[in-house]
């Protein structure tokens, strides 16, 4: 039942959540354990505000209390907020944009309801999807560095499994994705090599920017 605090105050909550960890109650006896539970055993009034999902590792913010939560909730649906992720990939990616300026990716998805939990890129069904990527600039070497690349991610949009889906659909999926890659892509990481490194997002009580970190553990 541990948690890894980043910040808390009287509004919210940041959380740093390790991979394997759902964020979320899921269903059975057996998927009751989760970061949303932890934090409540702590503090009663903490609410969920957005999610991980359960192979991704990262920053999560928490309100507490319903009024915090409808402005937290707000500040994500305006896009207020903004995420970035450290991610390692499957291939050799470069960046033609100068100075490692942002590329986007522009798929629009929706749920494989034959296959479920999985998304897949439709043009008659998707919901507009925007990812932003980059080159990682950190100088950590890549797992397999000769075969993979290290990137930063923005989602733009929030869609589920939004940067793990737009990156199969570009021909680079996330090492140890168990759903995207493929049975050699998987078998080059123990984990889903998916961070959430960086949030910033409004501050519930006067609207100020705050902004929080997370080291990348791989």
């Amino acid at each position: 039942m541990t948690l890894q605090v980043v910040h808390a105050d009287d509004a919210l909550i940041v959380l740093d959540k390790p991979a394997g960890l759902l964020a979320v109650p899921g269903r059975g006896p057996d998927k009751q354990d989760c970061l949303s539970a932890r934090a409540q055993a702590r503090w009663p009034d903490a609410l969920v505000v957005h999610r991980l999902d359960m192979a991704t590792s990262g920053l999560v913010v928490m309100a507490r209390g319903l009024a915090h939560q409808r402005t937290l909730s707000r500040a994500f649906e305006t896009r207020q907020v903004h995420k970035r992720y450290t991610a390692v990939v499957a291939g050799a990616m470069g960046n033609h944009q100068p100075d490692n300026g942002w590329n986007l990716i522009d798929l629009p998805l929706t749920v494989d309801w034959p296959n479920r939990p999985r998304s897949v890129v439709s043009h008659t069904l998707g919901k507009p999807s925007l990812t932003r990527w980059r080159l990682e600039t950190t100088q950590r070497p890549a797992v397999h560095a000769e075969i993979t690349t290290r990137l930063e991610l923005e989602p733009v949009t929030g869609r589920t499994h939004q940067l793990r889906v737009h990156l199969q659909a570009i021909g680079h999926p996330i090492l140890g994705d168990a759903l995207y890659a493929n049975t050699q892509q998987q078998a080059l990481a123990d984990r889903l090599l998916l961070h959430a490194h960086w949030l910033q997002l409004p501050h519930p009580l006067d609207g100020q920017l705050i902004e929080f970190h997370s080291p990348c553990p791989f």
